[in-house]
């Protein structure tokens, strides 16, 4: 059926982005936009369905009006349409005949629904976020309580505007690869365009965009680093042996002024076991749990005064066989009493300035009684092994009983996990209170429940 104005003493049901409409034809009633006459088939219409877009601030548009007749019991499909430029606001059904929408289905061209939510009178349906640039829908209808006996069904085909040309905000999550990490692996999503701070709304529409879903399920939040840089970790530490899907909806997002979302690489990795190195700097002892059980307690020694090793939750972030360390990479001069310049064996690292754990055994007379070291947590050769190839990526190191500063969040690897949940909802966009965060990011908006 042709598409249709809305004609003057009928009411409409109205496909709206970003506003509700509210205004009735300026045209004549037996004309549509294209100038086809549809005046007889109008005498038996039960509703008119109307679709308009309207920008994302809201507000009427001078886009044409579509429109198809529901009539009879017949099942009315309206040729397909183009939603204007300006509709970059979430997608509105607002019912303006007697009646209730019994039923709204709306799917992309996959035949996933789109997540939405009705009115408490059933009049209206608005779907959960902007519909991405460039995709096509197609909207099933039963207006049902017309007064003439029974439901009125339609079907609506449409397709979003596409995106104007210009840069598109990708974003390239990480760990790279996939794989499987430790427990404490926050994941990472890097912008290929800043998004400020001053523009809270194209920072919700991003997070919104990028979804997180893990098997076993765990709630979780994006904290904003800086103006490209997003970190996703849990209240908690992972579950172990879990799978973490990492997915961005970006791709044709209306994200803010003229900028729109491109395609983007999904992650996928598994966590396994949760290893976790607890080092107590008091007693010089570094006992190395699985799942919670010790699996052993190894001597150590750690930074001596002036060099004292950082506190809190690092984690794993490489191991090395072999690594040269030098004390100007610190800012010990050569000549120095305290230079060394050595060739380190069974190396992990924890920050990126080159605080490792590694096998040190000029120092076995003081691991387990004295701190030695210039800020590494030494051992012997033999326990620096064993625990290089028990650990991997991502695995936790505790720190505690110390005298050192405490790990800073994000500057020198991953100390994520030493701001308390509060803090960490307080870097994102959507968080409201201390409880979780405000919305679940959604895949574009698709209906989580599918």
């Amino acid at each position: 059926m042709s598409s249709r104005r809305y004609a003057r003493g009928w009411g409409a049901l109205s496909l709206a982005v970003g506003a509700v409409l509210v205004s009735t034809a300026a045209q004549s009633p037996d004309r549509d936009s294209e100038g086809e006459s549809w005046a007889a088939g109008s005498r038996d219409a039960t509703a008119v369905v109307a679709v308009d877009g309207c920008a994302g601030g809201g507000g009427l548009c001078s886009d044409p009006r579509h429109s198809v007749v529901l009539a009879g019991d017949r099942v009315l499909t309206g040729r397909p349409f183009t939603l204007g430029p300006r509709a970059t606001g979430s997608v509105e059904l607002a019912l303006r005949t007697p009646g209730v929408l019994a039923d709204v289905t709306v799917t992309d061209r996959r035949g996933r629904r789109i997540a939405g939510t009705q009115s408490a009178d059933h009049t209206r349906w608005t779907s959960a976020a902007p519909l991405p640039a460039g995709a096509r829908y197609a909207a099933r209808l039963v207006v049902d309580g017309t007064g003439t006996g029974g439901a009125r069904r339609a079907r609506l085909d449409f397709r979003t505007a596409p995106m104007p040309a210009g840069e598109r905000l990708t974003v390239t999550f990480g760990p790279e690869g996939g794989g499987t990490y430790g427990v404490g692996r926050p994941i990472t999503a890097e912008l290929s365009r800043p998004v400020p701070e001053d523009d809270p709304e194209a920072r919700r529409a991003v997070e919104r965009a990028l979804d997180v879903r893990s098997e076993p399920h765990v709630d979780g939040a994006w904290h904003w680093v800086d103006s490209v840089t997003l970190h996703y970790r849990p209240r908690t530490y992972w579950p172990a042996h879990a799978t973490i899907r990492v997915h961005s909806g970006l791709d044709g997002a209306h994200i803010g002024g003229g900028l729109y979302g491109g395609p983007s690489r999904p992650l996928t990795f598994t966590t396994g076991a949760r290893i976790e190195a607890v080092t107590d700097v008091s007693a010089h002892r570094m006992t190395v749990f699985r799942d919670g059980e010790p699996l052993r307690t190894l001597p150590v020694t750690t930074g001596k005064p002036g060099y004292r090793t950082r506190g809190g939750i690092k984690v794993v972030l490489g191991k090395e066989p072999l690594v040269r360390m030098r004390g100007d990479t610190i800012g010990i001069t050569r000549g120095s009493t305290d230079f060394y310049d050595l060739k380190v064996r069974w190396a992990t690292r924890v920050t990126w300035s080159g605080e490792y754990l590694h096998a040190a055994p000029w120092s076995l007379d003081a691991q387990g009684s004295e701190d030695v070291s210039h800020g590494c947590t030494g051992m012997s050769t033999e326990d620096a092994a064993w625990l290089f190839h028990t650990v991997r990526e991502g695995d936790l190191v505790r720190v505690v009983n110390g005298y050192g500063k405490p790990m800073t969040p994000f500057d020198n690897g991953f100390g994520d996990w030493n701001l308390s949940w509060s803090e960490w909802l307080r870097g994102s966009a959507l968080a409201t209170d201390a409880t979780g965060p405000a919305s679940r990011p959604l895949a574009g908006a698709l209906d989580p429940a599918l």
